[in-house]
């Protein structure tokens, strides 16, 4: 199929809920296939519930994990960035896909929580991973990624951090040797985005790749059967090394917007790639780490969340333009948000922006949603601008800020909120939050369940699913 057709198709599947998430085919229905939905980062669901009732948990386990030759090692329960479930119907039996910091990959029947199988990583399991469906097969394949490896190291010859698992056996089909590069990191965090049977991934090596996911166009390399790269782009500058260090991770998971793909990177740049040339021709520079996957709004912008970390001035939210070029003039408007160490964070926002364009009821405003360290949720009505100005993350630009609805403090978060209808669900450090909100864009708090969580939270049929750092997956709802 042509790519300029590919992408009108897959831009239609942004705008209707009804294409942009749930995909039949075959025995299996896909009902979230990637990290926050769909190519535009932006559907989280259909119905949510009004409580939040434990119907079941499930121990994911714990395992270790190597920070560095100096730290050693640490045990890690449960789940935690970004960790969102991934769910699959099969023949009218809804199943979840779960990576776990056992260093398991899980499947688990969502009615009851039972575990179907488990494949074991080289190491704990961070980030969601993406359901792909190769054309013509009645197959179904998990493209996952991991951190590198227990006890190993970034100078170690083999760190197979991503791998395709069989949906139906959960058997490994190929495993990718995740190059060394500046970055202080080979794990891979990103979740796949499938554009015709190409996917497309950044990795925390500070690469952007292209990639065929098919097991039959698998090569052997190094000794084993990894996939067939067809393109690697760098995504940071050569002066960035100076500014960043080998901090140059991305943890990201790009998007679709009309014939470009974007995605944001932790040397503080948002890049745009062009399907037609296959170059990166888009190129805004934050200055900041930004770990959030940047977000398609309905009015074709994207929303970009900043940390404070590079920048002399604060993180926070960030709506740009990419029909614009890449300077000052594509910014529609700038949130900055509180200071606040938590961790090793100073500040800003680390999980993405939500919105809620799929579902939002008629009446209401275009709102997004941040959760930020500072521990405040903020609403945002993203289609709207104060007359006052903000200083941007330069600490000498100044931006148009945009009109904040509501927030209210739910304790710091590395997680992305998720709006279903007028409902939103929020996580964090000190629980996870239920609220309504009002036509006006108000919170009312609804509900709440005491258990910190890193991962982000997924809505399916009046149900909650979502992962702990106690080491449990609960299921929440009426």
């Amino acid at each position: 199929m042509h790519y300029g057709l590919t992408c009108l198709i897959l831009w239609l599947a942004v705008l209707d809920p009804g294409m942009g998430n749930i995909q039949a085919g075959g025995k299996d229905t896909l009902i979230n296939s990637t990290f926050l939905g769909g190519p535009g980062r932006n559907v989280y669901g259909n119905r949510a519930p009004d409580r939040l009732e434990l119907q079941w948990s499930l121990y994911l386990g714990e395992g270790e994990t190597t920070l560095s030759r100096k730290a050693g090692n640490r045990t890690w329960k449960g789940c935690g960035w970004t960790g969102q479930p991934l769910l699959v119907e099969t023949e009218d039996t809804l199943y979840i896909i779960q990576g776990a910091y056992d260093h398991h990959l899980k499947k688990i029947r969502a009615s009851d929580g039972e575990l179907i199988w488990q494949y074991a990583f080289d190491d704990v399991i961070k980030g969601t991973g993406t359901l792909y469906r190769p054309p013509g097969k009645d197959q179904l394949i998990i493209l996952q990624g991991s951190r590198l490896g227990l006890n190993k190291y970034l100078d170690h010859p083999m760190i197979t951090s991503y791998q395709a698992i069989d949906y139906h056996t959960g058997k490994a089909l190929w495993k990718m040797n995740v190059p060394f590069f500046a970055s202080y990191s080979r794990d891979v965090d990103g979740s796949a985005l499938i554009v015709d049977s190409l996917a497309y991934l950044g990795l925390e090596n500070g690469q952007f790749i292209v990639f065929d996911p098919r097991p039959e166009q698998a090569e052997i390399r190094e000794g084993f059967l990894q996939p067939h790269i067809l393109e690697s782009h760098r995504l940071y500058a050569l002066e960035d090394t100076r500014s960043h260090g080998l901090n140059l991770v991305t943890e990201s998971s790009p998007c679709l917007l009309g014939n470009h793909i974007y995605i944001t990177s932790g040397s503080g740049h948002v890049y745009g790639y062009h399907l037609e040339t296959r170059q990166i021709d888009w190129d805004f520079i934050t200055g900041s780490d930004m770990d959030g996957s940047p977000v398609v709004t309905s009015d074709s912008c994207l929303l970009v969340t900043l940390e404070k970390q590079h920048i002399p001035g604060k993180g926070g939210v960030m709506k740009l333009n990419p029909r614009k070029p890449p300077d000052s003039s594509c910014v529609e408007w700038f949130l900055p948000v509180g200071n606040a160490v938590v961790a090793e964070w100073k500040g800003g926002v680390i999980g993405s922006a939500s919105v809620n364009d799929h579902t939002r009821p008629e009446g209401y405003p275009h709102i997004t949603a941040i959760s930020a360290l500072d521990s405040f949720l903020y609403i945002i009505d993203y289609k709207k601008t104060q007359p006052c100005k903000v200083l941007g993350p330069d600490n000498s630009t100044w931006y148009s800020k945009p009109v904040v609805l509501d927030s209210v403090i739910i304790g710091p978060s590395i997680s992305t909120p998720v709006v279903v209808g007028d409902k939103i669900i929020a996580a964090g450090y000190w629980g996870i939050y239920l609220f309504e909100y009002s036509p006006e864009g108000r919170l009312k708090r609804l509900d709440a369940q005491p258990f910190g969580c890193e991962a982000t939270p997924v809505v399916h049929e009046n149900k909650v699913y979502i992962g702990s750092r106690n080491g449990y997956l609960y299921c929440f709802g009426n």
